[in-house]
């Protein structure tokens, strides 16, 4: 699970980073806190279903589009 939580965390960074935006931007805009969005994307901690549709949402992507490298179309 370790490695599947990184991986995640890694694909949030990268869109993050992709659409020019902060951990503060992204978590202001996902309602999340700055710290826990850096947490995430380190693979330190599990998140929910709800945290991830938000962070899916911020990020104008689908939620698919957290786990997979190639867009979903």
């Amino acid at each position: 699970m370790d490695d599947l939580r990184k991986d995640v965390g890694r694909r949030i960074r990268s869109l993050r980073e992709a659409g020019s935006l902060t951990q503060e931007e992204l978590g202001e805009k996902a309602g999340l806190n700055y710290k826990f969005i850096g947490e995430l994307e380190r693979g330190r901690v599990n998140v929910s279903l709800d945290s991830l549709v938000k962070i899916a949402e911020a990020l104008e992507v689908k939620i698919g589009d957290l786990f997979f490298k190639e867009k979903i179309p």
